[in-house]
């Protein structure tokens, strides 16, 4: 492990990676061990008497222990970084040319273990990560003409048929297109409870299907899939880090040729004033005492663990700043279509000018709907009985849409970008029974109102108690028409609505609620981008959202439980709370044992003994960040 890295090599989709053997079987552990053995036997010899065998040994465990991290030292020296590795291998060289060799070798054999700690804790952080590709199976059944053939998975292409059998992982992400069956998605998405799957339904790469062959078309190709995907977003957040990462950085950057320096300082004054051999001796020990080893490594080994274990319950975190911002968030701004409510809309009751048909008004507003990602667009679609062709069509964020169909120009959206004119009476009457109204206009004549409802998710209302029972409040923010979405705001337990908002609305509304608290936006849609990117931290409901709303968020759910909300927070703050410890704990250690070494109170010895003490406790701390985030109440 490098003394100034933040973190090991990047895990990159596609790669291979070997599994962590034990630590008893780890082989990086074997120097460390070795000096360990030898310095324990030289310490028996040392005490029976026999001097000169104990010195040989003790140089043996010097050596064993210098080999991990004295030539990485060097070479980061000759391109003129310094690092913790240099400390202390000044210190060891010092205590030898002093005649300490069982200090040196003790030092050495502590650092030496403290490190391969370090890099076996990145290990296990990054573990979540493999786990993820390991979801994808190596090898593939595509339909082909001529009967089905086996491949890797890394040659699945687009459009390619995959053959997943009973109790077979998907390869990459698709569509059904034969057979109906049910799909585990734990794993990826983290929602437990088996999902009913057929023709037309999407299916995500990594997840199990159930007792039943099925037939899937491939949306995306084996290397670009939606879990190859997730682990290049969480690489990146490795390499990003966040506020204390930058804080702990800060600190020990400057520090280490400030304790050269000071160290230097010592030995020079103290032997000028002293005896020069206790001062060099005293400069060592300062030396050893105002390392930053723990503070180092402080924070991320906590930001990797959280962040890999968020990773394999569903939610993707961008950076190690995004993580570090969702810890503070005391206020969850909610859209409502698409994220409080089942994105499944359906058109329930359509009123139309005199002498319009209920099936033209329908044909008319699904033809400019077509290109749409709305869900409402959707619900249009399904209900028309037949698409008409349109041109020049334009979408207006948090409106509507507007295109020529069969030479009519036709309008179709809410109802503020609309008046429902005569209508006006028959849009109030479907709003007030908590329907969502869309008015359809032909040639700048209103034909027809539809009334669409799209359902409440069932975990809505627990995840805004679970919130609340938090300390967080909860707003919904929505293009929705007052009535309508007041009716599904009090039924997920919702008292602040901000309603009929315009994507520069809800930009506004949450610009407005972060100048008060920390704010995260949660929503799926392109009119919401503008929040997501507003807010102090940006949520997109992922298995969804629009290319927009994913771009522009921090955090990515790849599921749609509305409860992975209030785990994701309850991980972040307690992920906060871990740096914030690991941090202090490191700077304290140095306060404490600066003075002490100065004043001659602790020695060599002591002072590598507490540090690598420490250092250990750090790592620990740091890893106890990779417990899942909760996404269900007890």
């Amino acid at each position: 492990m490098t003394d100034d890295a933040c973190c090991g090599d990047g895990v990159q989709p596609g790669d291979e990676h070997p599994v962590r053997p034990p630590w008893w079987r780890d082989p990086a552990l074997l120097p460390s061990a070795a000096a360990g053995v030898l310095l324990a036997v030289a310490l028996g010899l040392d005490r029976a008497g026999h001097g000169t065998p104990a010195l040989v040994l003790h140089g043996c465990a010097l050596l064993a222990g210098a080999s991990t991290f004295v030539p990485g030292a060097g070479r980061r020296l000759v391109r003129g970084r310094l690092g913790v590795g240099l400390l202390m291998t000044i210190a060891a060289t010092g205590a030898v040319l002093l005649g300490h060799v069982a200090e040196a070798a003790a030092l050495a054999f502590l650092f030496s273990l403290a490190e391969t700690l370090e890099d076996r804790a990145m290990d296990r952080a990054t573990e979540g990560l493999r786990a993820l590709l390991r979801l994808i199976p190596d090898r593939v059944r595509l339909s082909r003409l001529g009967g089905d053939v086996v491949v890797p998975a890394a040659e699945v292409r687009e459009l390619d048929v995959l053959v997943v059998g009973a109790g077979e992982r998907v390869a990459t992400d698709g569509v059904v297109v034969a057979g109906r069956s049910s799909i585990d998605t734990s794993a990826v998405t983290g929602e437990s409870v088996p999902v009913e799957v057929g023709p037309g339904d999407a299916v995500p790469a990594g997840a199990v299907n159930g007792s039943a062959t099925l037939q899937i078309e491939a949306t995306a190709d084996g290397r670009d899939s939606s879990l190859t995907q997730i682990v290049a977003l969480v690489e990146q957040a490795h390499a990003r880090k966040g506020e204390r990462a930058r804080l702990a950085d800060r600190i020990a950057r400057p520090l280490v040729p400030a304790v050269l320096v000071v160290a230097a300082l010592v030995a020079v004054v103290g032997s000028l004033l002293g005896d020069p051999t206790t001062w060099v001796e005293r400069a060592l020990v300062v030396l050893v005492a105002a390392s930053p080893c723990a503070l180092a490594i402080a924070v991320p080994v906590t930001v990797i663990s959280a962040i890999g274990s968020a990773s394999t319950s569903g939610v993707v975190i961008r950076s190690g700043e995004a993580f570090e911002r969702l810890g503070t968030v005391r206020t969850v701004a909610v859209d409502k279509t698409g994220t409080l409510t089942r994105n499944q809309p359906q058109v329930v009751e359509v009123r139309t000018a005199p002498g319009v048909e209920r099936d033209r008004v329908l044909r008319l507003a699904a033809a400019v709907e077509g290109t749409s990602t709305h869900p409402l667009a959707a619900a249009l679609l399904a209900a028309a009985p037949g698409v008409l062709g349109a041109t020049d069509v334009v979408e207006e964020a948090g409106l509507g849409v507007r295109g020529t169909v069969d030479g009519s120009r036709v309008r179709v959206g809410h109802v503020r970008w609309i008046a429902p004119g005569g209508l006006a009476d028959a849009a109030d009457a479907l709003a007030g029974a908590g329907m969502t109204v869309v008015v359809v206009e032909v040639d700048s004549r209103v034909e027809g109102v539809v009334g669409i409802r799209d359902e409440l998710r069932p975990e809505a209302a627990k995840m805004v108690r679970m919130l609340r029972e938090s300390g967080t409040d909860v707003v919904m923010l929505t293009g929705d028409n007052t009535r309508t979405a007041r009716a599904i705001a009090a039924r997920a337990g919702i008292t602040d609505v901000r309603a009929e908002q315009l994507p520069r609305d809800k930009a506004a509304a949450v610009e407005a609620l972060d100048a008060g608290r920390p704010t995260a936006m949660v929503g799926d849609g392109i009119n919401d981008a503008p929040a997501l990117a507003t807010a102090t931290v940006g949520i997109a409901m992922g298995a969804t959202g629009s290319a927009a709303a994913v771009e522009a968020a921090d955090v990515a759910f790849t599921g749609t439980d509305l409860r992975l909300i209030p785990g994701a927070l309850l991980h972040a703050r307690r992920g906060r709370a871990l740096m914030t410890a690991n941090i202090g704990l490191a700077l304290a250690i140095i306060v404490v044992l600066f003075p002490l070494a100065l004043l001659g109170v602790v020695g060599l010895a002591g002072v590598v003994l507490v540090h690598e003490v420490a250092e250990v406790v750090v790592i620990l701390n740091g890893l106890r960040a990779a417990r899942r985030p909760r996404a269900r109440t007890p």
